[in-house]
């Protein structure tokens, strides 16, 4: 799977990566329903077929295994979207990596419950941003209570942090996309 064609299937289920079968299962059946194509307003035949793809692949113990090696190989890139200009030295290259952040925190507290915190490493290598350049902003949005550190020293986004996210995420367009990457199956890379 190229990483243009990649599609992160566990946040395309909004489950961890170390999710058991049976959550598989049930989350699965949860939305396959509601996306189903006979369903009434909800029905997507898209997100369908991609709902079918992750848990074919899934549940199954080899394609898993051989999914969660792309899956780790995709993950250890940075995300294209933070080398564009709008995250540049500046102000509002401060401004949109501090909503930038806290997108990736969201997504990471939706998708994965149990371990809803990222390290400062992986904020590095996510946005291609040396730890000096990311201390300012750690510093701040922990000072405005948007973001804490967890028992393991990982960031999390707190309540406050999920208020401000869908409050301006329409005003950050270019974040939109990041955010937004799960609910259209597509990587942030691709938009």
């Amino acid at each position: 799977m190229s990483d243009a064609t990649f599609v992160d299937y566990y946040e395309l289920l909004q489950i961890s990566p170390n999710a058991e079968l049976e959550t598989i299962h049930r989350v699965y059946k949860m939305l396959a329903t509601r996306y189903h194509p006979d369903h009434p307003g909800t029905g997507d035949v898209d997100r369908f077929v991609l709902l079918n793809q992750a848990y074919e692949v899934l549940c199954d113990t080899e394609r898993r295994k051989a999914y969660d090696v792309e899956y780790t190989i995709h993950h250890a890139q940075p995300i294209e979207l933070f080398d564009t200009k709008d995250f540049a030295m500046g102000v509002d290259g401060e401004a949109n990596r501090r909503m930038g952040i806290l997108c990736l925190l969201y997504n990471r507290r939706r998708s994965n419950t149990d371990q809803p915190g990222l390290s400062i490493l992986e904020f590095e290598t996510m946005m291609s941003f040396p730890r000096e350049h990311l201390m300012f902003t750690m510093w701040y949005l922990k000072d405005r209570d948007f973001i804490r550190q967890d028992e393991r020293s990982d960031y999390v986004i707190t309540g406050g942090g999920v208020d401000y996210v869908e409050e301006h995420l329409p005003d950050h367009k270019v974040l939109y996309k990041l955010l937004k990457a799960p609910e259209s199956t597509r990587t942030a890379a691709e938009e």
